[in-house]
Order: structure tokens, then C-alpha cells, then sequence
């Protein structure tokens, strides 16, 4: 029954994140708005919503391991797992406009998130500047992007394309919608409450399942539309997806939760995986920056490097091997 659950919440979080952004954006376009800010906002964004209701039920459920591990261990997927695969289906051009933006607001985002999860709490005050931060950034991108429509904002259209329903009313949008927002409410409940009894089973913490299962559960979303760009060759969007998902985890997700919850920070995530999430994107960084271009050898890279990471979470003995408690 408990494996029932676990595999309903992963196909819900999967069939809700898709239904949700389709319909979003079905209704955006019928309204008249751009495709550069349906881009920027409903697909980028709209991918990491999994995230936000597992992180906030974890939250409030009293898990902080669930709800932050899910932060950081989202954005480690997103890079080794789910740009490594992209990259063995199509290697990436990476255009230098966008990573020179994206990128370093990617990792500048990253290091604010450091010194939150070094201070040991997610405050409020922690999630004003996080939202903040979130909020800015949108609108700074869209003006950017509107005055100029270089290949950035080519790809963000590109993303509200492949995401989009033709001919599809209003009216259905919305129903289309809100069957995705139930989707991954009742999904991502079924997932943090099945991963934390599977956690008690096994025995292991709350924050090793929200760093491993329930972070690559909410990411399937982004998984999956990434996938779709490089079988059909576009994969600036999938890039896209990736490095605006994760700004968007920290900034939108980390200052929601902490809004909502405050929450002290597992001391396992301080010692060890917020800093395998720094080095996550400076690898990223150096594979986008040689050449411009990330390529299947660099992607098989990536996949071996999360290989490593998940058997290092789950493997019993090796934290405790180097002295992570």
C-alpha cells in the first residue's frame, strides 16, 4: 500500500505540473499576453510548483528535512540528473547572452542561499529577501527582454511554445488548470507522507529522503520537459527550464516556505549537500563557459556524478564516515 501511494504521488506531481502550466499558459495566450513573460514566468516557474507543495507540506507537517532537503536536493537533480541526461540526448549550445545573465544570478542565488542554510535557520526575514529578490529579478528580466528580444528572449518564447495548447478556450484552460493544481496538492501529499513512513522504515532521516526521493519526485516536471526539447531539438528551452527552475527554488520556494514556516536548518545539509549544490552549479558553469556548449561527455559526467551522490545518501555508513551527523 505504501509503494501505492508513493508511485500515486509521483504520477499525480507528474500529470498535475504538466496540467497546470498547459492550462496557465493556454489561458495566458487567449488573454493576450506575451509570449517572452509566459515564458519568463508561467513555463519557468510553473515546472517547479511540485517543489513548492511538497516543500510547504513538509513544512507544516514538521518535517525541515523534507522541506529544505527538497530545496537543495531539487536543484542538484536539475543539473546532474536532469541537464546531464538532456545532454547525452542532444549535446546543448549554451548562448552566451543568456548564461551571462542567467547564470550569474543562478549563482549568485546559490551563495545567498549558503549563507541562509550556514546561519542553521530559514527565517522570516530570510524569506522577504529571498521573494524579494524573486520578484526583481522577473521584472528586471522582462524589461531587459522586451526592449532588446535577443536570443534570451528568443528562448523564453520558445518555452511558452512548446508548452502551449492552440485553439484550446478559455473555459478549458481553467478547467485544465485546476485539475493540475489538485493534481499535485493531493500528489505531493501522498509523496512527503509516504517518503517520511518509507525514511522510518529504512531508517534514515527525513532530510535524506527530501535531498533524494521527494526532490527528484518534484522534478519530474522539469525532467520531463527537458526531455521533450532535446528529442525535438530545442534545447535552449531545456537549458532554460533547468537554470530558471533552480533560481526560481531558491528565491520563490525557499522564501515562500520560509514565509509561511520558519524552519531550523538540518545540520546534515550545513555540513554536506548545500555545498554539493554550490559545486554543482560551478561545475555546470565551467562545462557552459568551455566552448559554450555542454557536450554527451559532459553529460555522461554529470549522471555519473549524481550516481555518486545518491549512493553516497544512501549507501548506510558513509556520512557518518566523514564525520556528517
Amino acid at each position: 500500500m505504501l509503494m501505492v501511494q508513493l508511485v500515486g504521488g509521483l504520477v499525480l506531481l507528474l500529470a498535475g505540473g504538466e496540467a497546470l502550466v498547459r492550462g496557465s499558459v493556454a489561458v495566458a495566450m487567449r488573454l493576450g499576453v506575451s509570449k517572452l513573460f509566459i515564458g519568463l514566468t508561467l513555463v519557468g516557474f510553473g515546472t517547479s510548483v511540485p517543489e513548492l507543495v511538497a516543500s510547504l507540506q513538509g513544512a507544516l507537517a514538521g518535517y525541515p528535512g523534507v522541506a529544505i532537503g527538497n530545496i537543495v536536493g531539487s536543484n542538484i537533480a536539475n543539473v546532474l540528473l536532469i541537464l546531464g541526461i538532456t545532454a547525452v540526448i542532444l549535446p546543448i549550445t549554451v548562448k552566451r547572452e543568456a548564461f551571462q545573465r542567467d547564470g550569474a544570478v543562478l549563482v549568485l542565488s546559490s551563495l545567498i542561499l549558503l549563507a541562509v542554510i550556514l546561519s542553521g535557520y530559514l527565517s522570516r526575514w530570510a524569506g522577504f529577501v529571498l521573494v524579494g529578490l524573486l520578484i526583481a529579478y522577473t521584472l528586471y528580466s522582462y524589461k531587459v527582454e522586451r526592449k532588446a528580444v535577443p536570443a534570451v528572449a528568443q528562448m523564453y518564447e520558445a518555452e511558452a511554445e512548446q508548452e502551449s495548447y492552440p485553439g484550446l478556450s478559455i473555459f478549458w484552460g481553467l478547467i485544465i488548470f485546476a485539475a493540475g493544481i489538485a493534481g499535485v496538492v493531493f500528489g505531493a501529499s501522498l509523496l512527503v507522507s509516504s517518503s517520511v513512513t518509507i525514511a522510518r522504515h529504512i531508517g534514515v532521516s527525513d532530510a535524506v529522503i527530501g535531498l533524494t526521493l521527494v526532490a527528484v519526485g518534484t522534478s519530474l516536471p522539469e525532467l520531463v520537459t527537458s526531455v521533450i526539447a532535446a528529442i525535438r531539438g530545442h534545447v535552449e528551452v531545456a537549458f532554460g527550464n533547468i537554470v530558471g527552475s533552480n533560481i526560481f527554488n531558491i528565491f520563490g520556494i525557499g522564501g515562500i516556505t520560509a514565509l509561511v514556516v520558519p524552519l531550523p536548518v538540518p545540520s546534515e545539509i550545513a555540513q554536506l549537500d548545500i555545498w554539493v549544490m554550490v559545486g554543482t552549479v560551478v561545475l555546470m558553469s565551467i562545462a557552459c563557459i568551455t566552448g559554450w556548449r555542454v557536450s554527451r561527455r559532459e553529460g555522461v559526467l554529470l549522471l555519473c556524478c549524481y550516481a555518486l551522490y545518491m549512493g553516497f545518501q544512501l549507501i548506510p555508513g558513509l556520512k557518518a564516515a566523514i564525520g556528517v551527523t
